[in-house]
């Protein structure tokens, strides 16, 4: 049985679906968060202080993979967000291996290149 070639077609399509899932995968996961934070009270902190100079991006995320561990409504919240913000990302990866497959080299390189500019910012994101 011989397979078709992998298409332009086939490729937006399936992009296509990327991102709706990514979208779809986001606001589930904040209407969960945004329910559990309701059924917790929904209590704003009293004391609520930004983010200080001295925090670095390890306690960030420390403190927010324990919060989301425990299940806490804010934090489920948080990765909803963080799903919506890393769909560009994975549809970029997904697009890159939909080019090597039809060997369109400079779409390669040029994902690559967005690629390598959007991981670069989103590590360098807490830098001061």
């Amino acid at each position: 049985m011989r397979t078709r070639p992998f298409t332009d077609v086939d490729l937006n399509r399936s992009v296509g679906n990327l991102l709706r899932l990514g979208v779809l995968l986001s606001v589930v996961t904040s209407l969960v968060g945004f329910t559990k934070l309701f059924m917790e009270g929904f209590v704003m902190p009293k004391k609520y202080k930004l983010l200080d100079m001295g925090t670095t991006s390890e306690k960030v995320w420390g403190q927010f993979w324990n919060s989301l561990m425990k299940g806490e409504g804010m934090a489920i919240i948080q990765l909803g967000i963080l799903f919506l913000i890393l769909t560009p990302l994975v549809r970029i990866i997904f697009a890159l291996i939909g080019y090597l497959k039809e060997k369109d080299y400079v779409y390669v390189a040029i994902s690559l290149i967005v690629l390598a500019i959007m991981t670069i910012s989103f590590l360098t994101g807490y830098a001061h």
